[in-house]
């Protein structure tokens, strides 16, 4: 697979820009005080759909050529990847199907649904989600839009970090949290494609720290059972993902379930979100 380059951030900035959201930065001084640093909060759950992935999901379907697009986006998917991109797909009037696999959080199939999506149900295993995919594909002809592993999905995602360092310029140290790895691959190419001393870090529940010991390792760990509260991050690392924050000298930070509450708590109290 060929991985993203920063040309390609700058072209899918350009992009999304008609249809994503420039979304808010925050700050506390209560939270500097108590960190004992000046930290800013880029506010992705305020994007379309919720979630930062709307960004990508934007970026590969308004990369299609009109013909290809005209059959349609499929990706399987069990919440916010889904409904970002039938959101996308209903900003270009085309087709999206989503393979949801059973057991999957109920509002957000909901919200795939209300996004305009044609459900697939599947079993909940990835070797489950990926044949039903390709069977979609196969029918129809829709576009495979994956939900990290893709280049344009990657480069979507990372469109954030240069609208974030316009929002609040001098920062000298970008955190982002780790599951799959399509955010936080983006992150890293389009943080270091604008300045290469930026110091990365990658948060990860202590309970599915599969890209810290990846890193450790110097190759990507197989599969595990996580076991965490955060459950968006009950994933595992991407292969091309992998290459990405390893190339990048990405530092993965693993965080308790205990610390994620009461960070949560935190930002509540302080912020209000």
């Amino acid at each position: 697979m060929t991985l993203p380059t920063f040309a390609d951030v700058r072209d899918a900035a350009a992009r999304i820009a008609p249809h994503a959201l420039v979304t808010p930065v925050l700050r506390s001084d209560r939270i500097d005080a108590l960190v004992g640093a000046r930290f800013v909060f880029k506010c992705e759950n305020l994007q379309r759909g919720g979630a930062f992935k709307f960004r990508g999901a934007t970026n590969a379907v308004w990369s299609l050529g009109d013909d290809e697009a005209a059959n349609g986006v499929v990706t399987h998917s069990s919440g916010n990847h889904g409904n970002a991109l039938a959101m996308a797909a209903r900003t270009r009037g085309i087709p999206a199907h989503v393979v949801v696999p059973d057991g999957a959080v109920k509002a957000k199939v909901d919200a795939i649904v209300a996004a305009g999506a044609i459900v697939h149900r599947c079993a909940p295993t990835t070797a489950a989600r990926e044949a039903m995919a390709a069977d979609v594909q196969a029918r129809t002809g829709a576009r495979l839009v994956h939900p990290y592993a893709d280049p344009l999905v990657m480069a979507g995602q990372g469109t954030l970090v240069p609208e974030l360092l316009r929002q609040a310029p001098g920062i000298d140290t970008l955190l982002f949290p780790v599951g799959r790895g399509g955010l936080a691959s983006g992150c890293a190419i389009a943080a270091h494609g604008i300045d290469p001393g930026l110091h990365l870090v990658a948060a990860e529940p202590e309970g599915a720290d599969d890209t810290a010991r990846s890193l450790d390792a110097g190759e990507r760990v197989g599969s595990f059972t996580p076991h965490t509260v955060c459950d968006g991050l009950r994933t595992l690392l991407g292969e091309p993902n992998f290459h990405v924050l390893r190339d990048h000298g990405v530092d993965v930070r693993r965080v308790s379930d205990e610390e994620a509450i009461d960070a949560m708590r935190l930002l509540w109290t302080e912020l209000r979100i």
